[in-house]
């Protein structure tokens, strides 16, 4: 079975409902990552750290200088994008480095008119 995390645009109602529901039941719910509006989504999902996370993706714990080779890039520039993922709660961090502990993401909004 895949463990696809997915991302998406949801209101903190939205977002305390689906914890509350999964409080009350008892029952696991998919993993997923809400964010208040579709240009908090972009403003944190940059070209750059997208890169970041499918290098990232079912390879277990990487340290900084890795990622940054594995993308190409410097490592301070790395480095804050990595931070930002890290706050956003996208990956996680332990004592062997950073880790996206998911198989695959899924991207998940809907554009209404204003």
């Amino acid at each position: 079975m895949t463990n696809t995390l997915t991302i998406g645009v949801a209101s903190r109602e939205d977002i305390n409902a689906r914890f509350m529901r999964a409080m009350t039941t008892g029952e696991r719910t998919a993993p997923f990552i809400g964010f208040v509006d579709e240009r908090a989504l972009w403003r944190t999902l940059t070209p750059l750290r997208w890169d970041i996370l499918k290098v990232m993706t079912a390879a277990g714990p990487l340290p900084l200088r890795e990622i940054a080779r594995r993308v190409a890039r410097d490592v301070r520039g790395v480095h804050t994008d990595v931070h930002t993922l890290l706050a956003a709660g996208l990956i996680e961090r332990d004592e062997a480095g950073f880790r996206f502990p998911y198989d695959a993401v899924h991207v998940d909004f809907i554009l209404t008119a204003a």
